[in-house]
C-alpha cells in the first residue's frame, strides 16, 4: 500500500491528538519536521496496515512489512472513519466495529505488547477499501487530464524549474515544470517499477535523462505546468532483438541497437508486456516516417490508413497503469499517443518472447548489470525500422504500470 495513505492517516492522527486525549502525541508533523519523541509518541504505540481479518472484539492487522499484529479492542476504544484526503479528524464519522471490513486500511493508537506483536487499542482511524478504490481512480483519471510526462533536458533547482521533453507522433517540444513550496517531489526506487516504492525527493536529485511526470495547472499554450506533484526516475531505453529468453530466472538478453551490447532485463509480476499486432506496427512506423521526414502523418505515401489510428481518449483508467494512466501528455482533440495505443494492445508474457524478436524496453536502471522490465513491447519490426534510434524506445514512460493501490493521494 502507498505510502501517502499511511501519511494522510498519520497526519490525521497528530492533528487529533490535542483534541482526543485516548491518542498519544504527534511524533511526526504534517510539515516533515520532528517533534520530539517520548515514550508514549513512540512508533511501536501504533500501527498502520490493513485489516486482514475480524474475530469478535480481536482485529488482525497486515502492516506494510513485518508480521501481522493481533489488534485487541475495547469497550471504550474509539473507531472513526475518516475520507481520503482529509488531514484532521473534525469532518471524521464515528463508526462501529461491525461497520469494518477485509481490506480496510487503519491506524491504530494504543498500548504494544513488549514483543510489538499486539496492541491494545485506544483509538482505530479507518480509511474504508471502498473509499480508497474511489479516490484512486479519481485521481489516475486527474492524472491523465492534468498531467504531462517525458525527459529531463534541464533543471534549475533555484528557480524552481525542470524542463522536460514530450514527444509524440507530431514531434517534440519542451514544457517547463515550475515547482513550489506545496509541490510533493517523489522520486522512484533504484529497482522498483511500482509507484508505490516511490520515496520522497527533492528537485535536486532529478538530472537529465531521467523521466518525470507532473501533475498540475497548464499554461493557456501548454508550454508551462505549476506543478502539484512530481515523480521522476532514471530508467533505461533498449531497442534491439531479444538474443535468450530464460524462464526459468525470467531475464531476457537483448542486443541493443544503439549501444551494440548485451544487455538483461528481468521480468517480474510487475512488469508490463505487450505484442504489438503488425497492422499497428506498420501504421506507427508510416507515423514515424512522416513525422521524420517533416510532414503531417496524412502527406506520406500510403500513410492515409496512419490517418485514421487517432485513438478515441480512454474512458476510464485501464487496470495496471501507473500515474496518469497510458497517456503521457497527450491532450483530447492532439496528436495520437503511443501510450493510449499501447493501452489497447493485449497483454502478453514471457512465453511470447521469442529468439529475434524486435522489441523496445523501458527497464529500472536495475543492479549488478541486470534492470527490471517497466514494460516490453515485442512486434516491434517495422517500428525500429522506421526510426532506429533511441527515439523509438524513448515513446515509453515509467507510468504505465506500479500504480498506486488504492492510495489516497498519489497519482
Amino acid at each position: 500500500m502507498s505510502a501517502n495513505t499511511n501519511r494522510l492517516l498519520a497526519i490525521a492522527l497528530c492533528a487529533a491528538s490535542a483534541a482526543i486525549p485516548l491518542l498519544p502525541p504527534c511524533y511526526a508533523l504534517p510539515s516533515g519536521q520532528q517533534a520530539s519523541p517520548s515514550a508514549s509518541s513512540s512508533p511501536a504505540n501504533r500501527r498502520i496496515g490493513a485489516v486482514k481479518s475480524i474475530n469478535g472484539m480481536a482485529i488482525t492487522l497486515t502492516p506494510d512489512s513485518g508480521p501481522d499484529v493481533n489488534i485487541a479492542l475495547q469497550p471504550t476504544t474509539r473507531i472513526l472513519r475518516i475520507a481520503p484526503g482529509e488531514k484532521d479528524l473534525k469532518n471524521a464519522t464515528p463508526i462501529q466495529l461491525q461497520d469494518l471490513q477485509i481490506g480496510d486500511r487503519i491506524l491504530v493508537a494504543g498500548k504494544a505488547s513488549d514483543d510489538s506483536l499486539s496492541l491494545v487499542a485506544s483509538t482505530v482511524i479507518v480509511m474504508k477499501h471502498s473509499d480508497l478504490e474511489a479516490r484512486h481512480a479519481q485521481d489516475l483519471q486527474d492524472w491523465q487530464k492534468r498531467g504531462v510526462g517525458g525527459l529531463v533536458t534541464a533543471v534549475d533547482a533555484a528557480a524552481g524549474t525542470v524542463t522536460i521533453s514530450v514527444g509524440s507522433f507530431a514531434g517534440k517540444k519542451n514544457i517547463a515544470i515550475h515547482t513550489t513550496s506545496t509541490t510533493a517531489i517523489r522520486r522512484y526506487a533504484p529497482d522498483s517499477v511500482r509507484f508505490d516504492d516511490a520515496k520522497p525527493g527533492t528537485l535536486q536529485e532529478i538530472h537529465p535523462g531521467d523521466q518525470l511526470r507532473a501533475r498540475g495547472d497548464r499554461s493557456a499554450d501548454g508550454s508551462e505546468l505549476t506543478a502539484e506533484e512530481i515523480v521522476s526516475g532514471s530508467f533505461r531505453n533498449i531497442a534491439g532483438i531479444v538474443a535468450s529468453v530464460d524462464a526459468s530466472s525470467s531475464t531476457v538478453g537483448v542486443q541493443d541497437l544503439l549501444s551494440k551490447k548485451s544487455v538483461f532485463v528481468k521480468v517480474t509480476a510487475d512488469s508490463q508486456l505487450r505484442r504489438l499486432p503488425p497492422e499497428m506496427a506498420q501504421r506507427i512506423a508510416m507515423r514515424l516516417k512522416a513525422a521524420a521526414a517533416g510532414a503531417t502523418p496524412g502527406a506520406a505515401s500510403g500513410a492515409g490508413s496512419a490517418s485514421n489510428v487517432q485513438p478515441a481518449p480512454p474512458s476510464g483508467p485501464p487496470s495496471g497503469m501507473g500515474p496518469g494512466g497510458n497517456a503521457t501528455g497527450g491532450r483530447s482533440g492532439g496528436a495520437p499517443d503511443f501510450q493510449q495505443m499501447l493501452s489497447r494492445v493485449p497483454a502478453a508474457s514471457l512465453a511470447d518472447m521469442h529468439k529475434g524478436d524486435a522489441v523496445i524496453i523501458l527497464s529500472t536502471e536495475g543492479t549488478a548489470g541486470v534492470g527490471t522490465v517497466v514494460t516490453l513491447v515485442s512486434g516491434m519490426e517495422p517500428i525500429l525500422q522506421a526510426a532506429p534510434s533511441a527515439s523509438s524506445a524513448a515513446m515509453l514512460a515509467p507510468w504505465t504500470m506500479g500504480a498506486p493501490s488504492g492510495d489516497a493521494g498519489g497519482p
